[in-house]
């Protein structure tokens, strides 16, 4: 029954949303998945999809898969390049990922308009200005 299975928490673990390249004509944004374990996570799936509503009409991206077999301790990966028009919508990123034979997952949802100047921090490990979720 589900009240019999352990209550797996997702701690120190974040999805990022970074400035990668700015110039006159564009921005580049990219989201990270940063472990800041003393471990490695292992099978590591995420998945990604927005959400909301664009000049008053509904608006859906699609679903997008990763899969990334280890992600080591204190370390981050890339997960995929996000455009600027989507901040407008809800982004988010599903997480489940393994330690041993433990299974964990958590849902990160950045919220319309929170990626914004004010919202910005250094993000850890990742080195680069961005807004993080933990």
């Amino acid at each position: 029954m589900i009240k019999d299975l352990p209550e797996n928490k997702v701690k120190d673990i974040a999805i990022a949303v970074a400035l990668e390249k700015e110039s006159a004509e564009s921005k580049i944004w990219y989201v990270y998945l940063i472990n800041l374990k003393n471990e490695p996570i292992e099978n590591v799936l995420i998945t990604s999809r927005g959400y909301g509503e664009k000049d008053g009409k509904p608006v859906k991206t699609s679903t997008l898969r990763h899969m990334f077999p280890v992600v080591g301790q204190r370390a981050f990966k890339v997960i995929e390049p996000i455009d600027e028009q989507t901040f407008g919508l809800n982004n988010e990123y599903w997480l489940s990922y393994y330690i041993g034979k433990n299974i964990y997952d958590k849902k990160f949802i950045f919220l319309p308009e929170s990626i914004v100047d004010v919202n910005f921090i250094r993000l850890p490990v990742v080195n680069k200005v961005g807004v993080m979720i933990l």
